[in-house]
């Protein structure tokens, strides 16, 4: 797992295939993360399924509460076959997008 932390970003990237253990690597981190905006670049990965993707749930709901975007980075799987809770793109530039789009959202009360 590598950290990049950009401003209020972090960038966390995966190149190992196993997103069960990343999960729960984010999880025992989480106190020091929280205050971030979280991407998840899983784009390096080969194989990926929604059960994979799944994982990410929990966390990506937990982390929406606290008011801070958790965005994952894959063209693997289309976000149609996910739940509304995990948001997908398939590039790092626009998980930049959705987090500006989503921090002026925070801004304006929606």
């Amino acid at each position: 797992m590598i950290l990049d932390k950009q401003e209020n970003v972090l960038v966390i990237t995966q190149e190992s295939a196993n997103t069960v253990e990343l999960v729960k690597k984010i999880e025992a981190r989480y106190d020091e993360i929280k205050h971030y905006n979280i991407i998840v670049n899983l784009f390096s990965l080969g194989d990926l399924t929604r059960e994979d993707l799944v994982e990410f749930l929990q966390l990506s709901k937990k982390h929406r509460q606290e008011k801070h975007s958790f965005v994952i980075v894959t063209n693997k799987i289309s976000t149609d076959e996910l739940p509304e809770a995990i948001m997908t793109v398939p590039t790092l530039q626009e998980a930049y997008d959705i987090i500006e789009m989503e921090e002026i959202e925070r801004d304006l009360g929606f």
